[in-house]
């Protein structure tokens, strides 16, 4: 009787020690939007996988830290709230849900990779009609690996080059036979649209975009801050130009 007593007590303790967090902490948790910055948001949902999220956010957090360009405000928008799940295993908290939250306006948006892109996430609705409604606006959108099955739900690489995981490409084929969609490059840029490879390759991509926007040096200074060699030159990629589609 003295064992159940004790146990009661403790589970009362617990309950009455757990802390919701409230909105306005929330709040005050999100990311400093400092203004005159590029605003980049990752789209992120459970199954999203680490690298493909994490490498362009690791290159585009470090433009804070280079002097004379405009840098870049990341954060991160979900259909929630609360935790998101990777494939890996880490939980994310979002700053921003996208289907209640007012939210800033979106320069970039990444979207990287997840564990459903090439089956039950294509069928949220919601999700996708807010990938295109931000594409609308946006200087760019990038997407790693299986993201780019995203972008084609979403109509937006419809007389675009684009690429995707090499083991996908043939499926992204069948499921969108209308789109040109290349093999043996790691990332293909075409009009505002960059999509990469994924994988580790997620940094070389980021690193091309950083590059297209602040020059080569500061892709190279953000490169060796993360010990990566950086060349664009020696990366398989594709840049089509007005008009050129060759295949």
């Amino acid at each position: 009787m003295k064992f159940f007593s004790l146990l009661f007590a403790a589970i009362l303790f617990i309950n009455c020690n757990h802390k919701e967090i409230t909105t306005s902490e929330i709040k005050s948790q999100l990311p400093e939007l400092v203004e005159g910055r590029y605003n980049v948001a990752f789209l992120i949902m459970d199954g999203t996988f680490n690298t493909e999220f994490t490498a362009p956010f690791d290159i585009f957090q470090h433009t804070k830290y280079r002097k004379n360009i405009k840098a870049m405000n990341v954060f991160t928008v979900a259909n929630t709230k609360q935790p998101i799940t990777t494939f890996e295993g880490v939980r994310i908290l979002p700053d921003y849900n996208y289907l209640i939250d007012s939210l800033p306006k979106i320069d970039i948006l990444v979207v990287p990779s997840a564990e459903h892109h090439l089956d039950t996430d294509l069928e949220d609705k919601p999700m996708i009609d807010f990938v295109k409604k931000v594409a609308k606006d946006a200087l760019y959108v990038t997407s790693h690996c299986d993201g780019a099955f995203v972008l084609a739900k979403a109509g937006l690489l419809e007389n675009t080059v684009s690429t995707t995981f090499p083991s996908d490409i043939d499926k992204m084929r069948a499921m969108f036979p209308n789109l040109d969609i290349r093999k043996k490059v790691l990332f293909v840029h075409d009009k505002k649209y960059i999509t990469s490879a994924g994988g580790a390759k997620s940094f070389e991509a980021a690193l091309y975009l950083s590059e297209v926007l602040y020059g080569k040096e500061i892709a190279k200074s953000l490169a060796k801050g993360l010990v990566i060699d950086w060349n664009v030159d020696d990366v398989s990629h594709l840049v089509v130009e007005p008009n050129t589609t060759d295949k």
